[in-house]
Order: C-alpha cells, then structure tokens, then sequence
C-alpha cells in the first residue's frame, strides 16, 4: 500500500488529504487559513503575498501529516498571476481572483485580436476580467515598470510546484491549469506568445506544459510531485466524473462544467474550453446568479436564512403559481446580458404569497443553471446526470426540483474536499506511473464520492412545464439573448 497526499491552497485556506493510493481511502487530513487580511469592505484581496500560501501549507502540514507520503498532487485558486523577475523572485504581489479592474482590459484586448470569434479560435475563450492574459494587459497599463521586469510567468499552482522542488530551473504547469489562462489553446495544445506579448508588452518564459500523468519532479528527499492542475479540474477528478457527466456548482454564482472528448469553439464567449487534468475537455458555462438570488429572495421576504427559504418554498407547488423570476440580479453572463436586471413575471392576485415567491427564486436559479447545461447540450455535449455542488443543494426545494428541471439523474455527493482529493488521485497516477504499475492513459480507480442520487421520476413532465414558462418569459423579455 502506498500513501500519496493532495494539496489545495484555495483562495481562503490550505486544505491537505493523505489517501491510500490504491482506494483512495482518506487516512489524515490538515487544514490551515491564509494569514491574508480582508481589504477594508469586506471581500477578498485582489492582490496576495504568494509566500501567505507557502505558510499556511507548513501549517496545514505540520505535526508530521507528510509522514510516510511517496508523492504529492497540488492544485490552487484558478485565475491567479504570479510574475517573477529573470532572478525568480516576484516582481509584485500576486494578483488573484475575479479582478474587477481588469473589465476595461478585458475589452481592450478583445478589441486588439479582432473581437469575439477571434478570441474563440485562438484559444476557446473570449477574455474575462479574472483571467490571467487580461490581469496582464492591465498590469502593461497600470503599472508599466512591473510589467517591463516581469520575466517568467507562473499560476499559483505552478509556483507551489516550483517551491516544493526547490525552485528548479525547469518550471511546469499541466494543461488543465494552462487552458485557463487566456493564452494557451486546448485545441492546439499550445501557447500563444503573441497573446503574451499583445497584453503584457513583451515575451516572457512560459511553463512547460507536462502530461496528466507525468511527474513535475522529485525533491531531494524523494518525494515525488506531480503535475498540479486548477482548482476546478482536481474536483471534478477527486468527484470522478467522466463521459456523460455534468457538474453544477451552487455559489454566489453557478457553473456548469462536463467532461468532453473534443475542444468547443463558442464566439459568443458563454463557454470558457478548458482541459481537464486526464488529457479529455472541460467546457464550463458560467451564470453570475445562483445563491445570490437565494439570499436576495430571503432577504426580500424577511426569512432570516435559507433553510427557512426552503421551507416556505416548499408549501408552494411546481410552477409557483405561475410566477416566473428571470434571476439575472447582477445582470447576466448566460445568457450575455451584462447590464440587465432581475423580472418576476406572472402577478397574479392569488401568486401573492410569500410561498410562491419563495419557490419561484429556486425555480429561476435552477431554470437559468439549466440554460447554461443547455448550452453545454446544443454543443453535443452528452449529459446523463448532474454532479450538484454547494451548500444550497443540501436544500429540500433544491433537490425537490432540480432533477424534474435539469432532466436528469441528479446526484448530490457528501461534502468533501474533492480538490485536495483529485489532487492525490493525480499524486497516485504519477507515483503509479513512475513505478511502472500504471498506465500512463488510465487514471487509478478510486472509490466514488458518498452521494444522494435523486430521479426525475413522475415529475419530469411537470418540470418540464416549469422549464417552458421560464423559457418563454426568457423569450418574451429578452428575445434571441441565448441562442445555443
């Protein structure tokens, strides 16, 4: 039996599982925050020490949790910079997260290569504010002296990597984290320079990008690294899901992601093309409303929280009387309506209840997350059942209508760390790899994630009807805005 680690340094907290190798069993676990303050305001900082993680990994790792581990799989916040001077030190904090400063570089750059389409085909995605090449199109603009250091260029994960093995000459990445930079094709396997050089001004070292199973390398003390990938693909690898799977992700905003055997091209920008970390695609849809609207509902109704929203919500019946909520509360990426607002269509004297218009705020959530696995679906992609991630999918009035308005099998795993254990699970292949007990195209199988599985059942034509009304109120309100 061997003992392989994984590693997540989330954008709040490093999270470590030790696993059995061979059944993935969870042995031990370590958990530390980052010793990173809030700005003033609340919310996260935009900007990071990136030694706050290195701290809170040897926290997260004290008391001899490593003790006896062969290899360590590592994977980190998406959407993360870390630029490094020639030397190797960083030029300037790390910049983080969904940077809000960066929309104006976003569409500067879109406007450079040509608009939309032209994005979509260079490297299947059209660029967001979080995304590394627009974080570095604004860093060419704001601060011009840091970008003309900048050397090399390194994503969180990568950089973990690089420290673990002692910040070797080599640097690596793997294609998951790559995909996701905004200057990497997934259907080329290649970067694009240009890209680089068109946002931050010049050329700059750029990570080799490793196979799935391959090892970053080995510390002096033997233990063996592996690639690393993003945050988003070491959970759906630690969750196991594979052709014919879709996951939900139930947060302040939602995503839907599902495994793929091809690249998508999307000019419209609604699909982001990442890879995921076994050599198949990822394509992720993303709605900029979920619990939001859940929260704003509960708000809206005096319920102190959403279990009691839930509640409410389920004295009402399918099809909350016919109201309708279009939940588009901070305007809306699927479909692309930046600057519109939230409707409630379908008043009615007898819809004026708290109970209807509690169901028709889980009901407008899971129709637009059902929109975006639409998306997903007229692409080709096969969905034959849904992955629902989140605290909120524990919630009765969530799992009473997800299934019948997805159209689905519906499974609902126990929490778990899914990144940390995705991230042993590649730390598993690549030890399994090296030792010549596995196939470098076949992941090791774990046991599955602990999981509700809920059926549509007699409901999916009632639910279905639900998914109509919202469709058509979608339809009338903003005509043609999702086309897919």
């Amino acid at each position: 039996m061997g003992i392989v680690a994984g590693l997540d340094s989330s954008p709040d907290f490093t999270r470590i599982v030790v696993c059995d190798s061979d059944t993935g069993a969870v042995l031990r676990q370590g958990y530390a925050p980052h010793p990173v303050e809030s700005p003033e305001g609340g919310g996260r900082p935009s900007d990071v020490d990136p030694q706050a993680w290195l701290l809170s990994l040897g926290e997260a790792a004290g008391g001899g949790l490593l003790e006896g581990v062969q290899a360590i799989g590592v994977s980190a916040q998406a959407n993360s910079v870390v630029p490094l001077d020639s030397q190797g030190n960083t030029v300037r904090p790390a910049m983080v997260g969904g940077d809000k400063r960066s929309q104006v570089a976003a569409a500067d750059l879109i406007d450079a290569l040509g608009g939309r389409e032209a994005w979509a085909h260079a490297v299947g995605s059209v660029p967001q504010a979080a995304q590394p090449v627009t974080k570095l199109r604004w860093l060419a603009r704001t601060e011009p002296e840091a970008a003309a250091r900048t050397a090399v260029l390194l994503q969180a994960h990568d950089w973990l990597v690089w420290q673990l093995l002692g910040r070797p000459v080599r640097r690596t990445t793997d294609r998951g984290g790559a995909s996701g930079t905004g200057y990497w094709s997934a259907a080329s396997s290649g970067y694009r320079p240009d890209l680089v050089e068109m946002a931050l001004g010049h050329q700059v070292m750029l990570p080799e990008v490793i196979g799935p199973a391959d090892a970053a390398g080995t510390t002096p003390e033997g233990l063996l690294i592996s690639a690393g990938t993003g945050e988003t693909q070491a959970a759906a690898f630690g969750l196991g899901i594979g052709l014919g799977d879709a996951v939900v992700s139930l947060g302040a905003s939602g995503s839907v992601m599902a495994v793929h055997t091809e690249p998508l091209v999307d000019q419209s920008g609604m699909i982001t093309a990442l890879a995921d970390a076994t050599g198949m695609h990822l394509p992720v849809v993303t709605t900029l409303n979920a619990v939001r609207t859940l929260r704003g509902a509960a708000e809206l109704l005096g319920v102190p929280d959403l279990e009691s929203l839930s509640e409410l919500a389920m004295k009402s019946t399918p099809g909350s009387h016919g109201l309708v909520l279009l939940p588009y509360l901070e305007g809306e990426r699927t479909p692309n309506l930046p600057h519109t607002a939230g409707t409630l269509a379908g008043l009615r004297r007898e819809s004026m209840k708290p109970e209807h218009l509690a169901r028709a705020a889980f009901e407008g959530m899971l129709c637009g997350l059902a929109d975006a696995l639409d998306v997903l679906r007229g692409r080709g992609v096969d969905v034959r059942r849904v992955f629902l991630l989140g605290a909120a999918a524990e919630l009765p009035a969530v799992q009473a209508a997800a299934p019948a308005l997805f159209g689905t099998q519906v499974v609902v795993p126990q929490p778990a760390d899914y990144a940390a254990i995705g991230s042993a699970r590649q730390a598993a292949w690549a030890l399994g790899v090296s030792q010549g007990t596995l196939d470098p195209r076949t992941p090791p199988v774990w046991q599955g994630a602990v999981a509700q599985v809920l059926e549509p059942g007699e409901e999916l034509a009632v639910g279905q009807a639900v998914r109509q009304q919202f469709v058509s109120v979608r339809e009338q309100t903003h005509p043609g805005a999702l086309r897919t």
